[in-house]
């Protein structure tokens, strides 16, 4: 399976890189890019002796982040039925699990012991709530995540990592990031992979 952000524009399905997954017979493989300034979220790093992917909100000191020199680009590759096995549960049960609620239980236990190794993050946010006739107001609001990337640093999960070029994950969030995407290369690249007539 080939799962990319939305955002992600330059992602395709890159027959070269399925390769080098389905040859390193990993369970996860993450492409990961030079890491520019701007960009924020954590990396590629090693962590007790071993190379995984570490979020932002995990670093303790923000501006060891930019000693990083990968970014993740949050485009994976996934070996289905070795991540299901790893879960402990595969594609009957999950076939299954439509009709039997014992099946749809046994599913929801397996992701439940697997999410407990993972971290939760909390965040802080403000949420701008508009009512009436144009009055606003901002609210504080905790939001609970638990990020992909931490599925890198289970232990018996088998990831991997593909430095990729800038324009394959260089990602699209802001209109102020237009420029740079027309002066770096990043919007002749995308323009190159997709047929206009």
């Amino acid at each position: 399976l080939f799962c990319h952000n939305i955002d992600t524009m330059g992602a395709y399905i890159e027959p070269v890189l399925l390769g080098m997954h389905i040859n390193k017979r990993s369970h996860l493989t993450f492409e990961v890019t030079p890491r520019r300034i701007e960009d924020k979220g954590g990396g590629l790093a090693k962590v007790n002796g071993n190379i995984q992917l570490i979020e932002g909100l995990a670093i303790p000191v923000e501006e060891d982040e930019y000693k990083l020199p990968y970014y993740n680009t949050l485009t994976n590759w996934i070996s289905i039925d070795s991540l299901l096995e790893f879960f402990g549960i595969d594609r009957s049960l999950v076939i299954e699990a439509e009709k039997r609620d014992n099946s749809r239980n046994e599913i929801i236990e397996s992701i439940r012991r697997v999410e407990r190794m993972i971290p939760t993050y909390v965040t802080i946010k403000d949420v701008n709530y508009t009512w009436g006739r144009g009055q606003e107001d901002i609210y504080p609001v905790a939001q609970f995540e638990k990020l992909w990337g931490d599925m890198s640093s289970l232990k018996g999960l088998r990831s991997s990592y593909i430095a990729v070029a800038r324009h394959r994950g260089h990602q699209l969030k802001e209109l102020s990031q237009l420029y740079m995407w027309m002066i770096d290369g990043s919007f002749d690249y995308l323009k190159n992979l997709v047929y206009f007539e």
